[in-house]
């Protein structure tokens, strides 16, 4: 019982005070690793011979210059001209003339953005000599070409803009009100900003998430995650209750990314379930239980989750010693990491040519972990036993990745996809109302989608309000819009 105490005290303590990173180095003088026993024992040359060493091939990146970090920039010329009255020859008093230029510097100038209310006013025009002679006047009027529906007064441009700030830049709606006075001089209070998000969301984002959501259900891999959300007033809740923001996401290497967020009050697994169901493919998640309740697709799960529990298993100060049993695992895992490092990273690979990648080099080392695996025992309550059980219980997923050459070795890519999320909580804190966290969620699935796909986030959004899809819209006018 001491030894699992002390083991707690050591873990909370390389929390609170250690590294973050994840990273390790297990090449070390003194050591051997695991996997190159033969490299590292070949025998030394003789110093008599003269000795050859071959470089492998490599291409650097090229250092990117001034002018194209600011390649698309506008570039004003601000000319340093000599008085008109000194451009006479200071020997003979012969007027002086333009010869060239010469550079002096560069300056990065920010221009305070601006505000302006637009007026719409329709044009008459009647007919003069109907206006005298015929029964009725005739009179034609200017018409609006781009009638506005969204909610308020603000523009596509200002709804897309305050979305933008909050969920992209992590921006908090009173720190926004307070810009709106400070910057602008306008006075908008966080309620009006939050009342354009929340109402053209619900109206124009849910049919094209809705899309989003029937394209990622009929694909062949997807990923989840889920992560807690305080929501204040949900009916016959406390406010200090946790909600929860789920993430649904394409495979890691589909050709379209889609990034859907889904606001639900429990964690339950029931919400996986429903939001995908009819999902038949590939789904790649943690080791959260919620998720057994799908039936109709594979499980696929996370080696990232298992390697970080075997870190945490690890011993104050033994990170490197190979006589514990942790590290020995670790090493397993980090070897499987290294060769998805190695396939992936090259060019034009295909999904069959990673299935067999991984028939001829992982096989094999997952032989090896799980026969270590086999022979290990802990202490109860220890975070060995911890780790050991915790693999066990998902043994059953664990080697289903190797199926399929387009499945994903861990579920980092969604997680990532949730940090946009967690970022922003960690500003915001929490959301007011349910019809609030429907919105973040709604305008969280199209951002993150937008970055996922190289899309410029603020001109997408601004673009989705400018066409204003509803229920009504087609799938193929949907589509359109992606």
């Amino acid at each position: 019982k001491e030894q699992v105490l002390q083991e707690q005290i050591d873990y909370l303590t390389k929390k609170l005070f250690g590294k973050s990173s994840e990273k390790r180095n297990d090449d070390f003088e003194g050591q051997l690793y695991l996997f190159n026993e033969a490299e590292v024992e070949k025998t030394a040359p003789d110093p008599d011979e003269e000795e050859f060493i071959t470089v492998e091939k490599h291409t650097r990146k090229k250092k990117s210059t001034m002018a194209d970090k600011f390649a698309g920039l506008p570039v004003q010329k601000v000319y340093l001209d000599v008085p008109e009255d000194q451009r006479i020859c200071a020997t003979c008093g012969t007027p002086l003339e333009r010869i060239g230029e010469e550079f002096v510097r560069r300056e990065i100038e920010i221009i305070k953005p601006s505000i302006k209310m637009i007026e719409y006013y329709s044009v008459s025009y009647g007919c003069p000599k109907c206006k005298t002679e015929a029964e009725v006047p005739y009179i034609v009027r200017g018409r609006d070409e781009h009638v506005h529906m969204l909610h308020g007064m603000a523009s596509a441009g200002t709804v897309a803009w305050v979305m933008y700030q909050k969920y992209h830049n992590s921006l908090p709606l009173y720190r926004q009100e307070r810009d709106f006075k400070t910057l602008f001089g306008v006075d908008i209070c966080r309620g009006t900003i939050a009342n354009w998000i929340i109402n053209n969301a619900e109206e124009f984002f849910t049919p094209m998430c809705d899309y989003f959501r029937r394209k990622l259900i009929e694909g062949r891999y997807a990923m989840a995650d889920e992560t807690p959300v305080q929501v204040l007033k949900e009916p016959e809740r406390r406010p200090e209750t946790k909600s929860y923001m789920w993430v649904f996401r394409s495979g890691e290497f589909d050709e379209q990314q889609i990034v859907l967020f889904h606001y639900s009050e429990t964690r339950a697994g029931d919400t996986a379930r429903e939001f995908l169901e009819g999902f038949h493919g590939y789904l790649m998640t943690d080791g959260y239980s919620g998720y057994n309740k799908l039936r109709d697709c594979t499980r696929t799960s996370c080696w990232a989750h298992i390697r970080r529990y075997l870190i945490d298993a690890i011993p104050k100060g033994k990170e490197y010693d190979h006589t514990q049993t942790a590290v020995q695992g670790l090493m397993y895992i980090d070897k499987l990491f290294d060769l998805e490092k190695k396939i992936h990273g090259k060019q034009g690979v295909t999904f069959d040519a990673i299935k067999k990648f991984r028939k001829d080099k992982e096989v094999p080392v997952l032989e090896g972990f799980w026969k270590w695996f086999e022979v290990q025992h802990a202490i109860k309550g220890s975070r060995m036993y911890k780790a050991l059980t915790y693999i066990e219980n998902r043994r059953p997923y664990l080697e289903t990745y190797l199926e399929d050459g387009g499945c994903s070795f861990n579920n980092n890519t969604s997680e990532r996809s949730c940090k946009a999320f967690v970022t922003g909580r960690k500003n915001w804190m929490f959301s007011d109302t349910p019809d609030g966290a429907n919105a973040s969620a709604l305008v969280y699935s199209l951002v993150e989608t937008a970055k996922a796909n190289g899309v410029d986030v603020y001109y997408y959004l601004k673009y989705l309000l400018l066409k204003t899809p509803t229920t009504q819209t087609s799938d193929e006018e949907l589509e359109k819009l992606c």
